[in-house]
């Protein structure tokens, strides 16, 4: 048996193989994101938009919550019977999708999507960044997300196609059943990484962040006690906030704008593609340049973009927005996780993964929430304004509240196998 060790080279093959297992993950939830709001209004007849929003404040708060279980779970038994776990959940949602006789079954089925994802993607976050080690943590979580959403960008444009040619909810469910059979068959040969956590907390004996610390105690440091924790989880929960605005609220802006499904699918899917590619930059980037800079800098391109969007009225201005909304997306949603992992010792950080994500997906509880309410009673071009103003306010309080955590382990583990 090989010596363990950390780093990407040292445990490329299975590294690798969880990069393509989050690309699956990815392409589950990546399926509805341009179709389902369309079903809502189509098939439904649903008029109210906080109505139709109500499939993504279901799958939001599914997956913020099992997000927390996963990593209570994660640190406590094993990473890899989490991930099987929630493959087997996603089964039965494309079938919810395509027998639905009521509306209450496509939330049901996001409700399983949320627990899915929450399992899923949280273990190859967890286990990623367990095989990696301090030092390259960033391009670690940017190859992570990398495949997770640009993954989520196709299955968006597939589906808008596969949806155009066998109806809505034919086109979406066929290919959801083979994204999860598949997903579910590369997981079986994921191996566990708890061999790994045990080198990397060697290193960290008799530090005090080492000692087992409880639920409770990360619940309370993220909520304000600790500023670290606390900018981070306030600014993934503002950044899902707005990509549940995203999500839910441009599909109906630009088929209302008089765009064709296939058309509409396309722009949708500009803004996770740019969002996923650019990942494979900005992980690494925080590597350099630390976490800090590449948040506060991604916070503030979001606002300005998503501020922009209802002020153009042009594929191209739309596209232009939506680049620059996605590459914002990008400096922010590794480095978030990539800080996480520095912020926590190996023996708690799926505890700490879990309380950051239980925020962050509670964003998309907030976005659906709010996105649904302004736009009943303001319009659509207010609704985006208002989250776009707090996008730019919550990079101001990482400027303010966080401290650069990124050289923490980095001096810890020195001497360690890489």
């Amino acid at each position: 048996m090989r010596p363990v060790a950390l780093g990407l080279r040292a445990n490329w093959r299975q590294f690798t193989l969880l990069v393509v297992v989050n690309g699956f993950v990815g392409a589950m939830v990546g399926l509805e994101r341009a179709v389902l709001p369309v079903i809502a209004s189509q098939d439904f007849r649903i008029a109210s938009t906080t109505v139709i929003l109500s499939f993504i404040a279901a799958f939001g708060l599914a997956k913020a919550l099992t997000n927390l279980a996963s990593g209570w779970f994660a640190d406590r038994y094993a990473r890899r019977a989490a991930l099987l776990a929630g493959w087997l959940v996603a089964l039965p949602v494309p079938l919810l999708i395509l027998f639905a006789q009521h509306w209450w079954w496509i939330v049901v089925a996001n409700v399983l999507l949320g627990v899915n994802q929450g399992l899923a993607w949280s273990m190859t976050v967890i286990m990623k960044i367990d095989l990696a080690g301090p030092r390259r943590r960033g391009l670690a979580m940017g190859l992570n997300e990398f495949a997770g959403y640009l993954a989520v960008a196709g299955a968006g444009v597939l589906s808008g196609i596969t949806a155009s040619q066998l109806g809505l909810r034919a086109g979406t469910a066929y290919p959801g059943l083979f994204i999860a059979v598949t997903g579910l068959g590369l997981s079986w040969f994921v191996r566990d990484t708890a061999s790994h956590v045990h080198l990397e907390s060697s290193g960290n004996v008799g530090s005090p962040t080492g000692q087992r610390v409880s639920l409770m105690e990360v619940l309370t440091r993220s909520l304000w006690r600790d500023a670290g924790l606390f900018s981070l989880s306030q600014a993934g929960l503002i950044n899902n906030l707005n990509d549940g605005l995203a999500w839910g609220v441009f599909p109906l802006l630009f088929t209302g704008s008089g765009l064709g499904l296939r058309e509409m699918s396309v722009l949708a899917a500009v803004y996770p593609a740019c969002w996923g590619i650019a990942q494979l930059a900005t992980g690494p980037l925080s590597d350099r340049w630390g976490r800090k800079r590449p948040i506060v800098s991604g916070m503030l391109l979001q606002g300005v973009a998503l501020i922009a969007v209802p002020m153009v009225h042009t594929v191209t201005a739309w596209t232009g927005a939506l680049v620059a909304l996605g590459v914002g997306t990008a400096l922010v949603y590794p480095t978030l996780l990539a800080a996480v992992g520095d912020l926590a010792h190996p023996t708690w950080r799926g505890l700490a993964v879990g309380v950051y994500r239980l925020w962050r997906d509670l964003g998309y509880v907030a976005g659906a929430l709010l996105a649904g309410v302004l736009t009943d009673t303001l319009g659509t071009a207010a609704a985006i304004d208002i989250i776009g103003v707090l996008t730019v306010a919550s990079g101001v309080v990482v400027a303010i509240r966080l401290e650069e955590p990124h050289t923490r382990w980095r001096e810890a583990t020195k001497g360690l196998p890489h």
